[in-house]
């Protein structure tokens, strides 16, 4: 099995599999759900339930040029309203920099997300209009099954990647810092 059929087999049996086609309909321009629930989902998995990582939120990014924070908001009260036990954070990357300090301005979504602090959080999943899985694996998905926490290249010196890093070991003994 290839790793991103392994990616999918693993999702598809967790709230990933339930909100997706949720998601897939706002039709959001160039999104992808990334992040914690698509990391977290996996290391639990794989690691059972010793490691206490859980979804704290579904982080939804997507790319509109003309996008404003209402559109963010629309549909994280869209997402809410059908799935009330879930959190939403919808995050347009072409204004994240405006809003975000110290954030350099990205050219797409996948920009955006390569940029996020580790390896195995920088992964995002999607259903096509076929209603097909895709993926945005940037760094690979080796990390993200071997349990490694591993700092993005623009992110190697930042302390913020160091101490999330942090959090990960303490719910997650299983895991492992590159």
């Amino acid at each position: 099995m290839n790793t991103n059929a392994r990616l999918q087999t693993i999702l598809a049996d967790t709230p990933i599999g339930t909100v997706l086609p949720d998601i897939a309909q706002v039709n959001l321009p160039n999104w992808w759900l990334a992040g914690g629930a698509v990391r977290n989902s996996v290391w639990r998995a794989i690691f059972g339930e010793n490691c206490e990582l859980v979804i704290n939120d579904f982080d939804i990014a997507f790319f509109d040029e003309s996008g404003n924070r209402s559109q963010e908001l629309s549909t994280k009260t869209s997402l809410t309203e059908k799935f009330p036990n879930y959190q939403f954070d919808v995050k347009n990357q072409a204004s994240f920099a405006r809003w975000r300090p110290g954030r350099r301005p990205y050219s797409s979504t996948e920009d955006g997300v390569q940029d996020w602090l580790h390896t195995a959080t920088a992964v995002g999943v999607r259903l096509n209009i076929q209603n097909q899985w895709e993926f945005f694996t940037p760094y690979g998905l080796d990390d993200l099954f071997a349990g490694m926490i591993r700092p993005t290249p623009a992110h190697v010196h930042n302390p913020d990647a160091h101490n999330k890093a942090s959090t990960f070991l303490s719910k997650c003994p299983h895991l492992r810092l590159a």
